[in-house]
């Protein structure tokens, strides 16, 4: 687990820049063995966690359109074709507009705006066996899990992190 305190971190007043600047920041700090952040955890006044920033949430935030596509994740699930993925961005005029819009957007975009809260899914207790969040991470579709100390978020566990403590096991096996 990552704690809260080494993690990339913003206010939810924030806006998207701000956020993505936060995490630049955060990358600077780590270790070179260090696996690096892949969200922001959004925090109220209180310093509590409120939900995670993901780097596909920032890609869907910055192209509103994708609004207009709700469930285009259960397509691609779902063994639609890429021809039929691909008609449907052309269609709905997906990242047409030039980048320079990017810069205009993040600076007025408040993480309030767009920040869900995270499912019950996206929790995982301090106590919780490995094998337990392996599960969570298997089952759902997340790279991270908020790890919970009496329902207080107080890190993170990284898919990343998970995989690398498995690999470190496996190194130490008689071939």
């Amino acid at each position: 687990m990552v704690p809260l305190k080494d993690y990339a971190t913003v206010s939810h007043e924030a806006t998207l820049g701000e956020a993505v600047r936060a995490l630049e920041k955060a990358q600077t700090t780590l270790e070179p063995t260090q696996h690096q952040h892949r969200a922001i955890l959004v925090l109220d006044k209180n310093g509590n966690v409120l939900g995670k920033l993901t780097m596909k949430d920032i890609l869907l935030t910055l192209e509103p359109n994708y609004g207009k596509l709700e469930g285009m994740e259960v397509l691609t699930r779902s063994g639609y074709s890429a021809d039929l993925i691909k008609s449907m961005l052309e269609k709905n005029a997906l990242w047409l507009e030039p980048l320079q819009f990017i810069c205009e957007r993040a600076t007025h975009l408040k993480v309030r705006d767009f920040i869900k809260p995270p499912s019950e899914s996206e929790h995982v207790d301090e106590n919780a066996t490995l094998g337990e969040a392996i599960h969570q991470l298997i089952v759902y579709p997340y790279q991270s899990l908020l790890v919970t100390r009496h329902k207080k978020v107080v890190g993170i566990l990284r898919l990343s992190d998970v995989f690398a403590t498995i690999c470190d096991k496996i190194s130490t096996c008689n071939s």
